[in-house]
């Protein structure tokens, strides 16, 4: 026998139906992070809802009819809400899909084409398009001041939360503890610790250099600069723990570190999923081989002491220069850190300039030709003191960075809540507003880099141009170029801006600059033949996996003769 109503099955319903839009209001307010908040805000209201529709119903019908009406006012309050005139966001224009929902981005970031992709959305919509419910991407030079001095935004909760709660100072969201934890980082990257790193540089790009002349036939260059891009951070960050160029690629978890930022890339865009993620036990182990990574070659380092002045030795506080040292797994956490961040992105700039430069034989042939005035045969080609003086060397970096910035997708921050909004360039950001500048976008606009902004011109870095390359280059543009080229170095920001920008820009540039002059010194290099090989698959394969990921780079390459 069915207990006594409580109360008319009208008035219940118009119950669930009042629950389900003070829930949307909590959720949207106070956006919870917790599993059993969660759980409590989904379930809690259509459950006892179902308990006052079983005198009217049975269970079962009950079940249906309270979970039902409530699930469904969630979802409508929630999507009527999203694409409302009085939504912060309402006056931004974008594709309704995305103002509903950040879950087709999320399809999109798996395949690896999302930088592709929010480009095609500039293009349509222009210089601001509303990319999420509540997000905003950034095609606009005059916003970059503003925007890089936000706080981190919510796409970096997900490596705190993933992490046990541990923060490295790429994903720190409070900007005064960020500026605390830079100190060190500062100290590492200065002029004279740079110098300090030359003799492990040389060290590596010798290796790599017996390497490459060892191979017979073609190389997947872009997997050699890969190997030793991280044992050099390995030794830089660590003191040592990593032997790629001596085993050819084994006997290390580099695959590991790149399919957890491919991960991180794609569950960044829904970071509160980590939440969930974490209690998967395969997604667990994941997290533990990257962590365990790191501790393991903290913990050997510790063991062998301060052999060099690496950045562990400045993360660690070993220079004495701070009152005490920071957390162990601070320290772990930043050291990982630096040996994702530095060998991965210094291996892409560094292939994707091999794949511009082969690709087009006057570039070549002039870059060669500098390399070769300043390091004639007998000449150390790993000796920095000529770099200044190479103006093509560095315009051919430049428009490298240009092109294909590692990070494509520049930096997520988010407007803090309580502080108004903020302005950025001519437009205004709510407060609560998540945005970015996307330098994809940006860097191939023409408006800031003209003429041919998608094509290979280092020239344009140089004062004055000269014409494009040759007409047999697959990049030479048919187009005429006008009478008053275009150049802003404002927004070219390779190394994202402000306080947050990157710290280890100076050794980017200093490595890349010594592997070119070393394997173009020593190397004559071409594509295969056609036929075994088409070079434009490389740039056709690049993806977008938080930092580009790169597909083989094949070259020939055959000893010059002194």
């Amino acid at each position: 026998m069915s207990p006594a109503p409580l109360l008319a099955m009208s008035d219940v319903l118009l119950g669930v139906i009042a629950s389900g839009l003070t829930v949307h209001q909590i959720f949207k307010r106070f956006e919870p992070d917790s599993i059993p908040i969660h759980l409590a805000l989904l379930f809690l209201p259509p459950t006892i809802f179902t308990y006052l529709l079983h005198p009217h119903i049975s269970l079962l019908a009950a079940l249906v009819a309270s979970f039902g009406t409530y699930l469904t006012t969630l979802l409508l309050s929630i999507v009527i809400y999203r694409l409302s005139p009085w939504h912060p966001l309402a006056r931004y224009p974008g594709p309704l899909y995305l103002k509903v929902s950040k879950l087709p981005l999320t399809w999109i970031a798996s395949t690896g084409k999302q930088h592709k992709f929010v480009k095609k959305l500039h293009e349509r919509y222009g210089d601001i398009v509303r990319t999420g419910p509540n997000e905003i991407s950034i095609r606009n030079a005059d916003a970059i001041p503003s925007v890089s001095t936000l706080p981190k935004g919510p796409r970096w909760i997900n490596s705190k939360m993933a992490f046990s709660d541990q923060n490295s100072l790429i994903a720190e969201p409070n900007p005064h503890e960020h500026a605390r934890r830079r100190k060190p980082w500062n100290r590492a990257f200065n002029s004279s610790a740079l110098k300090g790193y030359e003799e492990i540089i040389i060290k590596r790009a010798n290796m790599l250099y017996e390497g490459l002349a060892a191979q017979k036939g073609e190389v997947d260059l872009g997997k050699w600069i890969g190997y030793f891009s991280y044992d050099f951070m390995s030794d830089m960050a660590f003191g040592g723990g990593s032997e790629m160029l001596q085993n050819g690629g084994g006997g290390s978890n580099w695959h590991t570190l790149n399919d957890g930022m491919a991960s991180f890339h794609v569950i960044g865009q829904i970071p509160w999923v980590v939440l969930y993620l974490r209690r998967i036990p395969s997604f667990a182990r994941l997290i533990q081989r990257m962590v365990g990574q790191g501790v393991g070659l903290a913990i050997q380092r510790v063991k062998n002491g301060s052999l060099s002045r690496d950045l562990f030795y400045y993360l660690n506080n070993e220079d004495g220069a701070e009152p005490s040292a920071p957390p162990f797994r601070e320290t772990v956490s930043n050291g990982t850190l630096a040996m994702i961040a530095g060998s991965d992105t210094t291996s892409i700039a560094l292939s994707n300039l091999f794949y511009f430069v082969l690709s087009d034989p006057a570039v070549y042939a002039r870059l060669r030709a500098e390399v070769d005035r300043y390091f004639p045969p007998g000449e150390n080609p790993l000796d920095t003191k000529h770099h200044a003086s190479m103006p093509f060397l560095n315009a051919v970096i430049n428009e490298t960075l240009r092109l294909i910035p590692v990070v494509p997708d520049g930096s997520q921050r988010r407007v803090p809540k309580g502080s108004g909004g903020r302005v950025a360039g001519p437009y205004y950001l709510p407060e609560g507003t998540i945005t970015y500048v996307h330098f994809y976008s940006l860097h191939r606009d023409p408006k800031y880099f003209s003429p041919h902004p998608e094509s290979f011109y280092p020239d344009r870095w140089l004062s004055p141009p000269s014409p494009p390359s040759s007409p047999s280059s697959p990049f030479s543009p048919s187009s005429p170029s006008p009478a008053t080229p275009i150049h802003t170095p404002s927004a070219f920001v390779p190394f994202s801006f402000g306080p947050a920008n990157c710290v280890g820009r100076g050794l980017a540039l200093q490595e890349m600059r010594m592997l070119v002059c070393l394997l173009l010194q020593r190397f004559d290099m071409r594509f295969p033949e056609r036929d075994a090989y088409d070079p434009r698959a490389y740039e056709a394969g690049l993806e977008d996996w938080f930092t580009i990921q790169k597909p083989a780079l094949k070259v020939v390459l055959t000893p010059r003769q002194a």
